[in-house]
């Protein structure tokens, strides 16, 4: 059977793209490891991950069989007075992975919505504490920085960068949040205190309306990739400490070992008190994310107003998204997960980065060059159409998906390094043809 690529341009509308010029679709018909098959049987490196979440790769075997395990047994069921054992054992995983304050969990069905839960939470809590009469002020806003990204539905988007964002369209309809400067200080830069002046001053201020400060640990996503110093991260906890706000981190894109960490909060070593995880959750198979709290944080979202979290996803803690959830998470426990992100790590700059900086790419094409564990990043002097740049990195024999000026790599970890390699020698042959 041939997809018809016609009807699905006339009537389907794919992520960030029109449906009246849309951007052209590539028919894939099977996934394996790192390798990605078209319909005309073209033959593709995974540079994506599906978009950071495929950690364990394609189609993986361990993941598959979690799945046929759990169906003959039940699919979903509603998570309202009701309780399995795919979701119980995924539980103690993710408490067991984390750091010991966070022990509960609320389950969502996707990063977005993971944001929308971390941001009720937070107002809840402080809803709680004016019950118990331990506050007094709203803390009825949040603070953020400048070229973040934490989702595409309402509340998540008002706490994207508003002006430089994909969202800037909604700002009239959103709730104005505080924002400030983004960090500055590069991931293995000395440190500039400078860097936290903008955050300081502004959380200082306005601490009173402030319930939590929501950012994505050492590295923004979608806003830039940019990478940012641990430094910055401790001065946070200790400042929020300090003026009674929560920090809400959003690890779900960082979170599952791609930054060479198990999660990217712990290159500053601190504890947040929400942690957002998704993605690499379920090892890319089905849709699900995590919330993580601390007990002092469950506690008083319970002693607000409604005594509940009236928060429920139809498809809440879905059976086979935790049967598959618990077996990308077993996977991750036995570590091997550590020696591959630092192998991707090293082949990035030896056969990357080292590389376009021996050539004039520098000086033509390539404006700056960034990478942590299994993330490499080109930032080009000149912004491309995503088709354009997507067409050339299929005719190189890699998927890749840049936008925009930024070029960004992050494969399975499961890769062969045979296979990095040639996703190297790709990337370096379309930044070739830009010159």
């Amino acid at each position: 059977m041939t997809i018809d690529l016609e009807f699905d341009r006339d009537h389907i509308w794919h992520q960030y793209s029109s449906l009246t010029s849309p951007i052209p679709t590539y028919p894939i018909v099977k996934t394996s490891g790192a390798h990605i098959t078209l319909e005309d049987g073209t033959d593709l490196i995974d540079g994506m991950s599906s978009w950071w979440c495929q950690i364990h790769g394609g189609c993986n075997e361990e993941l598959n069989q979690a799945i046929y395990d759990q169906v003959p047994k039940f699919t979903h069921f509603m998570f309202a007075g009701i309780s399995h054992e795919p979701a119980v054992q995924l539980s103690k995983k993710l408490i067991s992975m984390t750091a010991e304050p966070l022990d509960s969990v609320f389950y969502a069905e996707s990063g977005s919505v993971a944001v929308e839960v971390g941001l009720k939470l937070a107002h809840l809590y402080w809803a709680g504490k004016r019950e118990k009469n331990e506050t007094k002020f709203p803390k009825d806003r949040f603070l953020t920085v400048n070229y973040g990204y934490h989702g595409d539905t309402f509340g998540a988007m008002s706490v994207c960068d508003p002006i430089n964002s994909m969202h800037r369209n909604y700002s009239g309809y959103l709730t104005n949040n505080f924002f400030v400067d983004a960090p500055k200080t590069r991931f293995n830069e000395e440190w500039d205190p400078k860097d936290f002046e903008p955050l300081k001053k502004q959380l200082i201020s306005n601490h009173e309306r402030i319930a939590a400060v929501i950012l994505e640990p050492i590295v923004q996503g979608a806003g830039g990739m940019r990478i940012y110093h641990p430094e910055y991260l401790r001065q946070l906890r200790k400042l929020c400490d300090e003026y009674n706000v929560l920090v809400i981190l959003d690890e779900i894109a960082t979170g599952f070992g791609r930054t060479g960490k198990l999660f990217a909060h712990e290159h500053s070593q601190i504890i947040p008190d929400i942690l957002l995880c998704g993605k690499g959750l379920t090892g890319g198979y089905l849709p699900l994310s995590a919330v993580l709290m601390t007990r002092d944080v469950s506690s008083f979202v319970c002693e607000s107003p409604g005594k509940r979290f009236f928060h429920g996803p139809t498809y809440m803690a879905n059976a086979l998204a935790c049967a598959v959830g618990n077996k990308s998470l077993e996977i991750l426990q036995r570590g091997h997960w550590i020696n591959q992100v630092n192998n991707i790590e090293k082949i990035f700059n030896l056969e990357l980065f080292d590389k376009i900086k021996s050539s004039n790419l520098m000086d033509s094409t390539v404006d700056d060059i960034r990478g942590i564990g299994a993330l490499a990043v080109i930032q080009l002097k000149t912004p491309y159409e995503t088709e354009y740049l997507q067409k050339k990195f299929v005719e190189s024999g890699a998927w890749v998906r840049p936008f925009g000026k930024l070029i960004y790599l992050m494969p399975p970890f499961i890769i062969e390094e045979a296979d990095l390699i040639r996703l190297c020698e790709a990337t370096i042959n379309v930044l070739k043809q830009l010159e």
